[in-house]
């Protein structure tokens, strides 16, 4: 199972990956390989998905590939791989995408595309859209290696009840694979192991689940692949966050020599393909690969590294090579900072220091630390006289000044960017964009927001957690101490601090949660023992902050829902819940 990166419409480049673990997994001896989800495409494709052009484009990539393995010595190992197919012969249909895309498997073998089977069960919650993407598929494929059978499904069929799992079990196929795009959420990896194992059992027969690595955009891909056996015991597993080819030796069932039960079953019929059908002779098996997980007790580490791939990948597949930060001296741009030098390395990561009027020592210097312990590149506009000078122009007061403050940063960093070229990161939390705190083309400027997704309480974790990494490491801590115990401020005002505005953060993130990962109401959120009127204008600031969040760029998902794709609501709304 080839554990791999693709980049969306990169076609070539994600062909080259296949042959590429195609044959180190021969040179090791291998009699199956298997790639994620749309691997040819990359994934998700989105609207590409409707573009004629895009698909033609995909099933000529795909047959290429299918060449390019035999060119490469490498035709008479079966090869599966996910692409962007079409339903031929189905015209124009109200109510379905244009053109009838699939999100198809192949097998490649010999030169070929052998087989063909498409995703039956499109998820249509969270952040998919697939039942807008693509039209549901109703076959199985099943492939005969060596005497075993061998059955072939993607990624949401594995998850729902009926359909191809259930077809599975009527083949009496020893062996099922699904081929994932699964993005990264908190707490996941578990729920997919039993996932797996819970299948097994039911069909009687091994799983295994590869899945991609790397990110798109906003998702994380972090790998995890794993196969359990019929019992539902976990047999090997692959490492997170990291591209790798999984070998496992699997002792199969002999299939039945007899006619096989093709269906239609559950309103999925069986379509075959026999590469051989004699078994293979025993040899000594090697010894399954089990990657423990980093940490059993908190996974904390876990978010920290999702949170690095996914500013990696965005800086890398969009073509960039620096990123700048604007550093306050707090905790949230120095936590930033950090994530981008474990990202792109220090030499990559840019910091810029704007101090206004009240910008307290302690910060500045708190600034100048971080710079000093990352090894970034860093270098001080004070703002004051540019502030002075808007004054001038257009005296304003109360939160209109504050907010000039943030805007002439946000116009400075996005000046370093169009002059240097660097990819300008927000330094936002979750917390903040959830209730508005945040200053629309002020502090909110940038292309990419790396802890968009994370609590307040779990940008302080993480920061705790990357120093004590780098203390066991005989290393020093990026982050400064004074930022991560210092009571947080936007310093936009004398004396400032974010309790002026907003709840204690301990309380605030729990109540957010509750509210925005659950949907629970006021009656719900009082009943549960927050209280009434924290409760209102908490859910107040939220509400009314929408527009903002529309305008806020894009970042890591690591959360069950976050602030983007999970939750779309409208901005004109005047229900009260």
């Amino acid at each position: 199972m080839a554990q791999v990166n693709p980049t969306v419409g990169d076609l070539e480049g994600n062909s080259r990956i296949v042959v590429d673990y195609a044959r180190r997994a021969a040179g090791q001896g291998a009699h199956l390989v298997v790639f994620p989800e749309m691997v040819v495409t990359g994934y998700p494709v989105e609207d590409l998905a409707m573009r004629n052009s895009f698909v033609s484009a995909s099933v000529k990539a795909t047959h290429a590939l299918a060449e390019s393995l035999d060119a490469a010595g490498l035709g008479g190992l079966p090869v599966v791989v996910g692409f962007l197919d079409r339903r031929d012969g189905v015209g124009p249909r109200f109510g379905q995408p244009a053109g009838a895309p699939q999100n198809s498997t192949a097998l490649l073998h010999r030169g070929r595309i052998r087989l063909t089977s498409a995703k039956h069960h499109l998820p249509n919650y969270g952040v998919f859209d697939e039942f807008r993407n693509f039209v549901p598929g109703d076959s199985l494929a099943v492939v005969r290696l060596h005497g075993a059978d061998i059955a072939f499904a993607v990624c949401e069929d594995l998850w729902q009840e009926g359909g191809p799992v259930t077809a599975v079990r009527a083949a009496r196929a020893g062996l099922l694979i699904t081929l994932n795009g699964s993005p990264y959420e908190r707490d996941k990896d578990n729920v997919r192991l039993e996932l797996c194992q819970r299948r097994a059992r039911e069909i009687n027969a091994a799983v295994g689940y590869v899945n991609m690595s790397g990110a798109q955009d906003e998702l994380i891909f972090e790998g995890d692949s794993l196969i359990v056996d019929a019992d539902g015991e976990l047999v090997s597993r692959a490492p997170q966050f990291e591209d790798h080819l999984l070998i496992t030796d699997l002792d199969l069932p002999r299939a039945d020599p007899g006619d096989p039960p093709d269906g239609p079953v559950d309103g999925i019929r069986v379509v075959r393909y026999t590469v051989s059908t004699e078994p293979v002779d025993r040899y000594e098996p090697r010894a399954h690969e089990v990657t423990p997980r980093p940490d059993p007790v908190s996974d904390i580490g876990e978010v920290y590294r999702a949170l690095v791939v996914g500013l990696r990948d965005y800086v890398l597949k969009n073509r960039f090579g620096s990123v700048l930060v604007a550093l306050s001296g707090g905790i949230d741009s120095a936590l930033t900072a950090a994530i981008a030098v474990d990202a792109i390395g220090a030499d990559n990561v840019y910091g810029v220091l704007m101090p206004s009027a009240y910008s307290s020592e302690h910060s500045i210097a708190d600034a100048e630390e971080l710079v000093k312990r990352q090894g970034i590149s860093g270098r001080t506009i004070p703002i004051g006289s540019v502030v002075d000078a808007f004054q001038a122009a257009n005296p304003v007061e109360g939160v209109a000044a504050e907010n000039l403050q943030a805007r002439v940063r946000g116009t400075t960093v996005m000046a370093l960017s169009n002059q240097e070229g660097h990819l300008v990161l927000a330094t936002g939390n979750k917390s903040e964009l959830a209730t508005g705190y945040s200053t629309l083309y002020g502090d909110a400027v940038g292309a990419y927001a790396p802890i968009k997704d994370c609590w307040k309480t779990v940008v302080w974790e993480l920061a705790r957690w990357r120093n004590a990494q780098a203390e066991r490491a005989g290393e020093t801590p990026p982050i400064p101490e004074n930022s991560i115990s210092k009571p947080p401020s936007a310093e936009l005002r004398p004396g400032q601090l974010d309790t002026d505005s907003l709840p204690d953060y301990a309380v605030l993130d729990s109540l957010l949660s509750a509210y925005i990962g659950t949907d629970k109401g006021l009656a719900e959120l009082t009943s549960a023992g927050y209280d009434p009127e924290l409760v209102v204008r908490v859910i107040g600031l939220v509400d009314r902050a929408e527009y903002k969040r529309r305008q806020y760029p894009p970042g890591p998902k690591i959360s069950s829902r976050n602030l983007s794709r999970d939750r779309r609501l409208p901005i004109t709304n005047r229900w009260t819940p």
